[in-house]
């Protein structure tokens, strides 16, 4: 590992201990910003270091039962900031694609290192506008439901599921949920099948677009798991380190979904579409592949959350089914049973946003942001709860990672319609080097 490398894995896994995140736990309920380590390096100072144990097990700055004790010492044998400030030394010294990439990661951790030292009572706070656009590139703004709500009307009524009633489009809404509900006890199974259609779907308008030498990487080698309780509503658990006989990546990852989800089974296509083919597995396969084959640097294997990478990564994930069907826009669709599920899904993505700006631009409370995101994001009951309080109040995530689904998820649309997909697929699956959602920009105007 070079001295960027270090520098890097100190960073990442130095920020992710601080707030609690284990990065060598195989389930999301143990992870937290760093998403992987698959390059077979040395974990570095910052994950084995006497106090970082404790500092997990306390649940880092923002647990409910931090260790303050275990924080301090941690800090004192791990200087975070001088690996930041090692990054952007290092950076200085390479070419300008890679440069920029790791100048913005190096701007999202100081202000996640910032947001830590908030909490902790030894920084001022941090602003919210600071923490969207470090993340988004773009200035925090409400979401504008109204148009895909009325779609998901008009489309409902077709289906027979008229909004004039009482309830009006959320009682249609739920009612034709509950006709498609996934019975969560079968989920592997529907899981299986839904991965073999889109995997099928990504080699016909997929694969042609990109490097030959992908077409070898699985898309989708992942094992669906349900768990019960879990404040998330699924996690992508990308592991990437098993090896085959020859040494080669077996590319694998596991999607735990929570057991009390209430999804229909279109809202189902489209999350499969999302976290696994060609959605976020997808992706980190890929770019495990381009770093194994010396195609890309170290900062491709500690994939990380909070970044204008991550913000990316949820674009390409929620645009996802669509590129799978080869087709720009929802309405392209071939299914409007489909279309319907996409178009909630996109609203769901539309409300962590608004959740995100209303607890902290707006400092609405907590049962305001929930009626608001059920009434006019039509989410379930339990994504309303899960959004206003466990996400939405997140000091980090609430902060940082809820605004990056929408904004991801508009800039990759728009640049979808604006080059054709020979030149946009590969440079957001990192085939020209690794990019954000910023300096993919660089890739397409080059």
């Amino acid at each position: 590992m070079d001295q960027m490398g270090k520098f890097v894995a100190d960073a990442v896994l130095g920020i992710d201990t601080l707030w609690g995140g284990d990065v060598m736990c195989p389930s999301g309920t143990g992870r937290f910003i760093a998403d992987s380590w698959f390059s077979d390096e040395p974990l570095p100072a910052a994950y084995t270091t006497a106090a970082a144990a404790k500092v997990r097990a306390g649940g880092g700055v923002s647990g409910k039962s931090m260790d303050r004790e275990a924080v301090m010492e941690y800090l004192s044998q791990v200087n975070l900031p001088a690996a930041i400030a090692g990054i952007r030394a290092e950076a200085g010294k390479l070419e300008r694609l890679r440069s920029q990439y790791l100048l913005g990661l190096a701007d999202c951790l100081a202000t996640m290192w910032d947001l830590a030292m908030e909490i902790l009572g030894k920084g001022d706070p941090v602003p919210y506008v600071r923490c969207v656009e470090s993340v988004t590139n773009r200035p925090p703004e409400p979401s504008q439901p109204q148009a895909r709500r009325e779609r998901v009307a008009e489309l409902l009524g077709r289906a027979g599921y008229s909004s004039s009633g009482a309830d009006g489009v959320l009682g249609a809404v739920d009612a034709w949920r509950r006709d498609r509900v996934v019975p969560m006890a079968s989920v592997r199974a529907f899981g299986a099948a839904v991965i073999a259609q889109l995997d099928h779907l990504s080699a016909v308008n997929l694969l042609p677009y990109l490097p030959k030498e992908l077409s070898a990487v699985p898309r989708a080698n992942i094992e669906f798991l349900p768990i019960k309780d879990a404040w998330f509503s699924g996690s992508m658990n990308y592991i990437g380190r098993a090896r085959k006989a020859d040494g080669s990546p077996k590319y694998e990852a596991t999607y735990e979904i929570n057991a009390s989800l209430q999804i229909s089974f279109p809202e189902f296509q489209h999350l499969v579409s999302h976290e696994v083919v060609p959605g976020h597995v997808t992706t980190f396969a890929y770019l495990q592949d381009l770093y194994f084959r010396g195609r890309a640097g170290f900062e491709a294997t500690v994939l990380t959350m909070n970044t204008r990478a991550a913000t990316l990564f949820e674009g390409i994930a929620n645009n996802a089914v669509l590129m799978a069907h080869g087709v720009t826009e929802v309405e392209q669709l071939p299914d409007e049973d489909l279309q319907i599920g996409v178009l909630l899904a996109l609203l769901q993505d539309d409300a962590k946003n608004q959740s995100s700006y209303l607890t902290w631009g707006e400092e609405r409370k907590r049962d305001e942001v929930a009626a608001i995101l059920r009434r006019d994001f039509l989410v379930t009951e339990e994504r309303a709860d899960k959004l206003s309080g466990a996400w939405g109040r997140h000091p980090l995530l609430g902060r940082m990672y809820l605004p990056a689904y929408r904004s991801g998820t508009e800039r990759v649309a728009e640049l979808r319609r604006l080059h054709p997909a020979e030149r946009i697929l590969p440079a957001i699956y990192g085939c020209s080097g690794l990019v954000d959602i910023r300096t993919v920009d660089n890739v397409l105007k080059g």
